[in-house]
């Protein structure tokens, strides 16, 4: 199995928006925190201009998973008109 996996994603809310992105991403940290791998699933920053999600996988197979499961279908929809542009998204396995 491979390296443990860090991931930060940071989320640009549309102006006014920033409570409603909030509760949606706290709504998937409830559901992904139990997802197997999950070593860490929080917010670490949020701001009127941005909130920075930052996680933490067992291994590249298990936070693959993670993004192909339901949690992130729901949050994607949630956030899908919610956003000022794509969530910016480092992964610590990806060149």
């Amino acid at each position: 199995m491979s390296q443990p996996v860090d991931v930060t994603a940071v989320f640009t809310p549309l102006d006014g928006e920033f409570f409603r992105v909030k509760l949606a991403l706290d709504i998937a940290i409830e559901q992904v925190v139990e997802e197997p791998g999950c070593i860490r699933y929080e917010i670490t920053d949020a701001q009127e201009d941005r909130i920075v999600l930052t996680e933490q996988w067992e291994s590249t197979e298990l936070l693959d998973q993670h993004l192909r499961g339901p949690a992130i279908q729901d949050l994607g929809e949630s956030l899908s008109a919610l956003l000022a542009r794509p969530a910016d998204v480092v992964r610590s396995d990806k060149a």
